[in-house]
Order: C-alpha cells, then sequence, then structure tokens
C-alpha cells in the first residue's frame, strides 16, 4: 500500500481501538448512518442483497401470470382481476398486459436481479474482506451506487402503476415500437418510466464498477499479489471491466432512443406510416439501435455470470477440500472471455440482414468463446474429483451450476451457427438456452454465495434442511421446465406470443404448456421457501460461534464474527501465501495468513 493509505489505515485502527475500550467517543452512529444510508461495504452489500431479493419475488412472479396464460389459455382466474385490474377483466389476461409481463419479467431478472443484486451484493461483501482493505477506495461512491439503484427501482416500481402500464416491447426495447408513443399503448409513458429507470441504473453499476476496480488495483493488504487473490476477486474484478467500458454504450442508445421520442429526431426511425399516416422521420436505422443494445449485452451475460463463475470456483475448492485445479488457467479463461465478449455481440442480430461474410466472422468468434468456457469446466471438474466433498447446500448449488453451465452451454453452438439461427431465432428454444446457461446457472451462483457467506453476513447460519430442498426442487424444476422448450423451438414454435389456439401445428404443445406452467409454480413457491429461509435465519438462525465455520483460508474469515466498520479491529493482516492451500503437507487448510515454512513446498 501507499505511504497514504497506510497512514490513513493506522488511524482508523487507533480510532477502531478507541470505540472498541470506550474512550474518546467522537459519536456514535445514528440508524439512519448506519443502516440506512452507511458507507461501510458490508452493510451496502447487504441492500445490494435485499433489495435484489425484492425484485426477484416480483419478476419471479410476473413468470408465473404469464405462464398461466400459456398454460391454460382457455381458463379464467377471478383472483387475477383483484390483482390487475383492468389488465385482467374476468380473470384472464389482456394482450396487453401479457406483453408488459414478460418485458418487466426480463428487465427485472437481468438488470435489477442478476446484475445489482448479485455482482453488487458480493463485490461489495467481498472485494475488501478478501483483499485485506478496510473498505472500498471511496465508501461515499459506493453509497452512491446503490442509491441511484433504489432511485432506479423506485421509477421501475413507479411504472409498473402508470394508468398506460409499464413498458411493453420487451427487456430489449426495440424501436420503432419503443420509439413512437402512438404504436401501441405499452409504448407510452412507461418507456419513458423505463429508459429513466435504466439510465439511473447505468450510473449505479459505473459508480460501483469504477470503486471495485480502484479497490482491487489499490488497496490490496501486504503481500496480497494478484496472483494471491482468490478467483472471486478475478471474476469480480473483470465484471466491472465489462461493466465500466459497456455500460455507457447502452446509456448513450437510450439517450437517442428518448430524442427520437420526444425531440424530434430520427436516429432509429425512418419511413414510418402509422394508421395509413407518413411520419416526417427520415434516415434513422432501427438495426442501429440493435447495435448499440448488443454491444452491451453480450457482456452483460458474461457481467451476469463471471461473478457467479468466481464464486462456485472458491466454494468447490472449500467444500472438496482441494486447490482449485488450473488457477493461472482459470485467470487467463476468464481474461479471454473479458475479450471475445465485446467482439460477438451481432451473433444477436443474424436474422437482421447482416451480411454473410460479416456473420461468418462472428460465427468464427462466438464458437472461440466457447474454449475458454470449457477451460473452467474441466478445471471445476477437476477440483472436485477424487475430493472430500462437504455436500452443504452451497456446494450442491456449486454443483449444479456446472451442470446447468455444460448443459445450457451446449446449446449455444446451435445458435451461434448464423444458419441454424435463422431457423431458431425468436423460438423457444432461444428462451430455453438463454434461461439455463445464464438464469438458471447465475441464480445457482448466487444462491451458492448467499449460503456460503450468510454467516459472514449475519454471524447466523441457514437451515441446511430447507437448503437442500430448495436445490433438489429447483435443480430438478429447472430442467422440467427448460429442456422440453429446445423440442418446442426446434418445431419452430415462436416466443412471446400470447395465445397459440388458433396455430394448430402447435396444438400439440398444449398438454407440455400446462406441464411447464404447473412446475414453474412449484418452483416459484420453494424459492418463497427460500426466502423464509433466508429472512428467518436473519434473526432465528443458528448462531456462529467460530470464525471460521467452513475451515477456509482466506482473508475474510480472519475478521471477527461481527466485524465493526474497517473489518479488523487491529492491524490488517499480511498475506504469505496463494488462496487454496487445501490438504497440504499433511494439513487440511492453511491461511493465507500463515507464513511459508522453510521446509514447505510454495505454490
Amino acid at each position: 500500500m501507499s505511504n497514504e493509505a497506510t497512514l490513513h489505515s493506522q488511524q482508523e485502527v487507533m480510532h477502531g481501538a478507541h470505540d472498541h475500550h470506550g474512550h474518546e467517543h467522537h459519536h456514535e452512529d445514528s440508524f439512519i448512518s448506519k443502516y440506512v444510508f452507511s458507507m461501510d461495504h458490508k452493510m451496502i452489500a447487504k441492500q445490494f442483497l435485499i433489495t435484489g431479493i425484492v425484485w426477484a419475488i416480483i419478476g419471479a412472479f410476473f413468470s408465473v401470470l404469464f405462464r398461466l396464460q400459456l398454460g391454460f389459455p382457455d381458463a379464467t382466474f377471478p383472483w387475477l382481476e383483484s390483482i390487475l385490474g383492468h389488465w385482467a377483466k374476468g380473470g384472464r389476461i389482456t394482450p396487453e398486459a401479457y406483453y408488459a409481463l414478460v418485458t418487466m419479467h426480463g428487465t427485472i431478472l437481468v438488470f435489477f436481479v442478476l446484475t445489482a443484486g448479485l455482482s453488487g451484493t458480493f463485490s461489495n461483501l467481498l472485494i475488501p474482506l478478501q483483499v485485506g482493505a478496510r473498505d472500498m477506495a471511496s465508501p461515499f461512491m459506493n453509497c452512491l451506487s446503490y442509491w441511484f439503484f433504489f432511485l432506479a427501482s423506485l421509477v421501475m416500481l413507479a411504472s409498473l402503476f402508470v394508468q398506460t402500464g409499464p413498458a411493453s416491447g420487451g427487456w430489449t426495447m426495440y424501436p420503432p415500437l419503443s420509439a413512437l408513443g402512438d404504436a401501441s399503448i405499452g409504448s407510452k409513458i412507461g418507456v419513458d418510466l423505463w429508459l429513466t429507470s435504466m439510465a439511473l441504473f447505468v450510473v449505479s453499476q459505473l459508480l460501483g464498477g469504477l470503486n471495485y476496480i480502484s479497490t482491487i488495483l489499490n488497496m490490496r493488504t501486504k503481500g496480497m499479489s494478484m496472483t494471491k487473490m482468490p478467483l472471486t476477486i478475478w471474476s469480480f474484478f473483470f465484471t466491472a471491466v465489462l461493466g465500466v467500458l459497456s455500460f455507457p454504450v447502452l446509456l448513450s442508445g437510450f439517450i437517442l432512443l428518448l430524442m427520437d421520442r420526444h425531440a424530434g429526431t430520427s436516429f432509429y426511425l425512418s419511413d414510418i406510416f402509422i394508421a395509413g399516416k407518413a411520419l416526417s422521420n427520415e434516415g434513422g436505422s432501427a438495426i442501429l439501435y440493435q447495435h448499440l443494445f448488443w454491444f452491451l449485452g453480450h457482456p452483460e451475460v458474461y457481467i451476469i455470470i463471471l461473478p457467479a463463475m468466481g464464486m462456485v470456483s472458491e466454494v468447490l475448492a472449500v467444500s472438496s477440500r482441494k486447490p482449485i485445479f488450473g488457477y493461472l488457467a482459470m485467470i487467463g479463461s476468464l481474461f479471454a472471455i473479458c475479450i471475445l465478449a465485446f467482439l460477438v455481440w451481432a451473433h444477436h442480430m443474424f436474422v437482421t440482414g447482416l451480411n454473410p461474410f460479416l456473420g461468418a466472422f462472428f460465427v468464427l468468434l462466438t464458437l472461440l468463446i466457447a474454449v475458454p468456457s470449457a477451460i473452467k469446466v474441466f478445471n471445476w471438474l477437476t477440483t472436485i474429483w477424487k475430493g472430500n466433498i462437504r455436500f452443504t447446500p452451497a456446494s450442491l448449488f456449486s454443483i449444479g451450476f456446472v451442470s446447468t453451465f455444460i448443459s445450457g452451454g451446449l446449446t449455444g453452438i446451435w445458435l451461434g451457427n448464423s444458419s441454424i439461427d435463422i431457423h431458431l431465432h425468436d423460438t423457444y428454444f432461444v428462451i430455453a438456452h438463454f434461461h439455463i446457461v445464464m438464469g438458471v446457472s447465475a441464480f445457482f451462483g448466487m444462491f451458492a454465495g448467499i449460503y456460503h457467506w450468510f454467516p459472514k453476513m449475519y454471524g447466523r447460519f441457514m437451515n441446511n434442511t430447507l437448503g437442500y430442498v430448495h436445490f433438489w426442487v429447483t435443480l430438478a424444476g429447472a430442467y422440467l421446465i427448460f429442456w422440453p422448450m429446445h423440442y418446442e423451438g426446434m418445431a419452430g414454435m415462436p416466443r412471446r406470443y400470447f395465445d397459440y389456439a388458433n396455430w394448430t401445428s402447435f396444438n400439440q404443445f398444449n398438454g407440455l404448456n400446462q406441464f411447464i406452467s404447473i412446475v414453474v409454480i412449484l418452483v416459484f413457491a420453494t424459492q418463497l421457501l427460500f426466502v423464509f429461509n433466508f429472512f428467518y435465519s436473519i434473526f432465528k438462525g443458528r448462531k456462529l460461534t467460530v470464525q471460521n465455520p467452513w475451515n477456509a483460508t482466506s482473508l475474510e474469515w480472519t475478521t471477527p464474527i461481527h466485524a465493526g466498520h474497517g473489518n479488523w479491529p487491529g492491524e490488517i493482516p499480511e498475506v504469505h501465501r496463494w488462496a487454496y492451500d487445501y490438504s497440504k503437507d499433511g494439513r487440511e487448510f492453511i491461511p493465507q495468513t500463515e507464513p511459508v515454512g522453510p521446509n514447505e513446498s510454495a505454490h
């Protein structure tokens, strides 16, 4: 660390010591400063997590509602009218409400849960603790990051209650539908609120990402070289880099879209007719928006999945009592994914009339990105191979992550081929691939992280029995929901359709759609069981009595059970070894803080 940082840390240690012994109290933290506008990274992590859980319940409930329509298109559910009002007259969801539910479901889970909820929680919690820092590089910016996210959440939530309803142009918000307020009822003020919320969300992500990068590069404790950092920190670092480089492109796309809506510009509009009347817009291109959106959209996939990869690597090593296999190969594959993520965005655009030569270029890069992903899978499997595995809920969700990442990732080979994608694009095959490889896998990584680091966050354990039920029902349910959708997609069944009743070629899937909808309801109920377990365990869970319950080697387990702001009451520990010294020299684990012995083999 720099001399200034060292001096600052020493001053904080002295201040913390005085507070601990009751001498020279300068001020007591009020409830507002401690729990609301907190600058402690651990409290901010909890704020991100609980906000993300609330959004996850809302987003998942929306999927239950539109699955009722898909599974039982002729049935009426009177209770729906009491929830949705005129959007479900007579107990049947209207087409406008259906498209709004699909749009908000995707927006909420991709951005507000799996981006802010996942990365915001664990980057905040683990970066200072695992690199040996008192807090983030800028605690104030960190606080602002959460409150911009909270403000974005309020605006998005408000859009659900406007008279014309929320945005209903799909979570991608493609123009011209989203650029013309008269195009549909779901293109009115709901889209303005959606774009405003997402702009605030991008600001939140940029503030957080810059903080994460600065902390990792500048605030590591003595001895913590880059190659001694846990893979969690590497994954958070690359995630932050992806976000800082790609989110501004998305923001620019949103600003241009707002200008098309309200300033009379034609960035995305040209030769548009509404009700037989030609609009004055000329020269724009809706394809430009797709380029801007997917230049963020594909790195966004890895912004979501990389933190889960890092946490799964950590949990599998701890649970298997073995060193992570191929540490440098894991870092190299993360770096390769980070680079390739910026070079494959147009594989989402094979059906837009893309030049075939250019399409072949993106096919090659898309298939190349499977190589670093395969390296990671190989390393996870060899890490647990012949390991003395402890089957905790965290380790089960980590193994489940590997399973869904493999099975969902393999279907990407089909979609990555431009000639096959032309047939499969916008079918249920895409839904199946996307949800298994990214949605389910990212949630499994998030659940693994929550179960594993819950004792560090709250000083208590979650209930293991409920955790096992949560895992097995969710794993089985995920495959029962999404695997059959591959066959619907191969038959050409398009996604985002409100009713397939008059499409006789798809009547064969009526029973299957009912089955999927029933499983969705069961899996949603199981997630509510997890939510109960989470909040109940905060107050009534089994108390943590030792600092290091998992016998892990990394630094976060050297802090007190209830660590104050500053994390360590004395000096920050010095690091002497890498983060994965398990089952070495006859010992089950060796903490990073223990010096390397004279006769010990160093990593």
